[in-house]
């Protein structure tokens, strides 16, 4: 809501969840609970949502990303406007560390030449050529961190969710992997730092303590 470039709502399947973000002032949407994907979610929210079709580019946030900067929404919607691809995604530099958790995915990218960058908090643009949570590309000396938000375009997200789980998404278990064997171009945008993610409990203490409840 922050960055103030689109309505935003919260798709959920617990309405506990929704009821905290009506006290909140915001709007929520309940989805069903049996979905293989947040993008197979937020096509179900964006058929209540908009029916009639007139939103063309949807954003897919993130609700474990809680310190999300509002420059995210901005990189996503420069990197989709600029590459003519299918959806976008970000990714920001990863640490030694980092590389080889394999709740980290990391990204292999073929990165754009040229220095007509938009301005926007991201510092370079490129094409996305697989994910993966082992560390890749084999031999690098930097490794990319894949931020778990997309921008699509609508007729994109509607043919993603009609297509099955692929083979690499299931082994993986990245759905962006569904979109790459299907041929969709995924471009992407580095920003500076990844958002701090809820994955455990004690990423939920950490969070809770720098946000000061």
């Amino acid at each position: 809501m922050a960055a103030d470039i689109a309505p935003v709502y919260v798709a959920t399947d617990h309405q506990e969840i929704a009821n905290v973000i009506g006290a909140a002032g915001g709007r929520a949407v309940i989805t069903r609970d049996d979905h293989p994907s947040g993008s197979d979610r937020v096509f179900e929210a964006l058929q209540i949502i908009d029916p009639n079709g007139s939103f063309k580019t949807i954003l897919n946030l993130q609700g474990d990303l809680p310190e999300m900067d509002p420059g995210i929404p901005e990189a996503l919607v420069t990197a989709l406007d600029r590459s003519g691809a299918d959806l976008a995604t970000l990714v920001t530099p990863a640490t030694a560390e980092e590389a080889v958790r394999p709740q980290v995915v990391k990204a292999a990218i073929t990165w754009d030449n040229g220095c007509d960058q938009p301005a926007t908090n991201a510092s370079r643009f490129g094409t996305a050529l697989y994910f993966s949570r082992a560390p890749i590309p084999a031999g690098a000396t930097e490794y990319y961190h894949h931020v778990g938000v997309y921008g699509w375009r609508r007729s994109a997200l509607s043919a993603f969710v009609r297509l099955p789980p692929s083979p690499l998404e299931l082994t993986e278990k990245l759905e962006q992997l569904r979109a790459l064997e299907a041929g969709m171009t995924i471009a992407v945008a580095q920003i500076n730092a990844a958002p701090g993610g809820v994955d455990t409990n004690d990423d939920l203490i950490a969070t809770r303590r720098r946000l000061g409840h």
